[in-house]
């Protein structure tokens, strides 16, 4: 037997679905509002809140709040990010369009770049233009051909680097301070630089070799240097030594013998003729050694031996007077 349920129920059956149809909506609103007031920033980001407009950086890690629907958060890396010129990164291929440049004495070059940037100010990254990044790769391509042009081709390829990419660095950073984009560069190398056909890598291969043989021919060189010379300074020395002390021994001589010849005058001029006998006597003595003269009498007998006789100058430079008949 059917069971008539009263008709006054319907409308209460209605109230409670719509009661707990509007507090349901309720509850997920306030879980959405919930949700949206907390956010949690890690370490290595910033989080730029806007409130009406106005932009504020929270750089602290942590759970944060903000106001729902209000205030409205943008995540901005803090780590050092990086991008490619001149070749795919993911692939490495050759991108010729970026890389291939000229030299400053025409010659065509293949140099690849890495660039590394970060943000500095997230607000002026988000806000101060709309593409700070793509703005940061078209001015280093631009001052990448610019310093290139000043080079020669084995200087970009070789020995001239770091001083290329220091140079561009610097002119950079600089125009990265007019533009005041919010970023700033923090390094950028020379990933590879080549000629752009074989041939021409070949020969400046073989250029390269030379300069390496001539490099270790020149080290070789001083080597040898630094093995000689100090036995070369010796011998030096040593006949600098020798011509000294045979100076010294020639003017020593010569001293004495001038003085000599002072003596000598002063006795020629206190007794002309006895000095000159003497000297006459002296040579014939110093010239014939072993000869003998002797003075003879009128009557033809032996007086004297004159020859040799002792220098009245300098003692003991002559042979010693003889007596004799």
């Amino acid at each position: 037997m059917e069971q008539n349920i009263p008709k006054y129920r319907e409308p209460n059956r209605r109230r409670i679905a719509k009661t707990i149809a509007i507090a349901g909506v309720l509850v997920v609103l306030g879980l959405i509002l919930v949700f949206s007031s907390f956010y949690e920033l890690n370490e290595d980001e910033f989080a730029v809140i806007t409130t009406f407009g106005k932009a504020s950086v929270v750089s602290e890690p942590g759970l944060k709040m903000k106001i729902p629907f209000i205030q409205q958060k943008h995540y901005v890396s803090k780590a050092t990010k990086g991008f490619a010129i001149g070749y795919d990164l993911n692939t490495g291929n050759s991108i010729d369009s970026e890389s291939v440049m000229i030299t400053v004495d025409y010659n065509f070059v293949n140099v690849d770049f890495y660039v590394e940037y970060r943000v500095t100010d997230p607000v002026k990254y988000l806000y101060n233009s709309q593409d700070p990044v793509g703005i940061l790769k078209m001015l280093c391509q631009s001052y990448i051909r610019d310093t290139i042009g000043l080079y020669r081709v084995d200087d970009v390829i070789t020995t001239g680097k770091s001083e290329i990419q220091a140079s561009i660095k610097d002119k950079i950073l600089n125009r990265l301070d007019k533009e005041d984009l919010g970023i700033t560069l923090v390094s950028i190398t020379i990933q590879d630089a080549e000629p752009p056909t074989m041939a021409v890598q070949e020969a400046f291969k073989a250029v390269e070799t030379a300069k390496q043989d001539a490099e270790t021919a020149t080290n070789n060189a001083n080597k040898y240097a630094n093995e000689v010379l100090p036995a070369a300074k010796a011998d030096a020395d040593e006949i600098l030594q020798s011509a000294e002390a045979y100076k010294t021994a020639r003017i020593n001589a010569a001293n004495g013998q001038a003085s000599r010849f002072a003596q000598l005058y002063q006795e020629y001029a206190k007794y002309p003729e006895i000095t000159k006998q003497r000297l006459f006597y002296e040579s014939i003595s110093a010239i014939f050694p072993d000869m003998k003269v002797i003075i003879m009498g009128k009557d033809g007998n032996a007086l004297q031996a004159v020859l040799p006789i002792d220098s009245f100058v300098a003692p003991g430079t002559a042979n010693g007077a003889e007596g004799g008949n």
